[in-house]
């Protein structure tokens, strides 16, 4: 499965570069993804949630840094996981970022190549296809509110304090993740036979 989103930062190519390469921050951003080792500074350790009704799933496994390039602006990460049910996740992300509005702001680019294995494959291609967009905008604005929302630092608490993390997410519910992209996708139905 291939997966590509492109959007744009309101935060200059510096932060969103440190922002990528710490791991509390990749993590914290992903919908009930927890962290729970830094192994070495290019792997880490962390569980993912999934809840389908009353039944939950958890997936363990390891992000590591292939590629940090500083100059280019490209990352190159790989992500395997595991699931007690004996369903396995493995995939590339690629991420390229490149100024925008004169250093202002950062254009990013990434993509994703995941083979998927297990119960979640019977769900069908294209429904999961719709699920990995939906999680992969709740993705982008987490990171968006991290990067452009001013921290608020306590009383107290020294200047330049890291962004507040989003709302924590216990797990991925995937019964409303379906439902949004399945509604996506009937709203695009509608609007190609309307247009026939």
């Amino acid at each position: 499965m291939e997966i590509r989103q492109n959007f744009q930062v309101a935060a200059p190519p510096d932060a969103v570069r440190a922002f990528m390469l710490n791991p509390e921050n990749v993590v914290a951003c992903m919908p009930g993804a927890t962290l729970t080792e830094i192994v070495d500074a290019t792997r880490f350790r962390g569980t993912v949630k999934v809840r389908v009704g009353a039944v939950t799933a958890q997936y363990q496994g390891t992000i590591t840094y292939l590629e940090s390039n500083q100059t280019s602006g490209t990352f190159r990460m790989l992500a395997e996981g595991n699931e007690r049910g004996g369903g396995t996740v493995r995939g590339t992300i690629v991420t390229k970022i490149a100024p925008a509005a004169g250093g202002a702001a950062t254009d990013i680019d990434c993509q994703a190549s995941v083979d998927l294995t297990g119960r979640i494959v019977q769900v069908g291609r294209g429904m999961i296809e719709g699920v990995a967009a939906q999680i992969i905008r709740m993705y982008v604005d987490n990171v968006r509110g991290m990067l452009e929302t001013p921290a608020v630092a306590p009383p107290g608490a020294a200047a330049g304090a890291a962004p507040a993390p989003p709302p924590r997410q216990e797990s991925i519910n995937i019964i409303v993740v379906i439902l949004r992209a399945f509604g996506a996708w009937l709203r695009q139905l509608f609007r190609r036979e309307g247009g026939a």
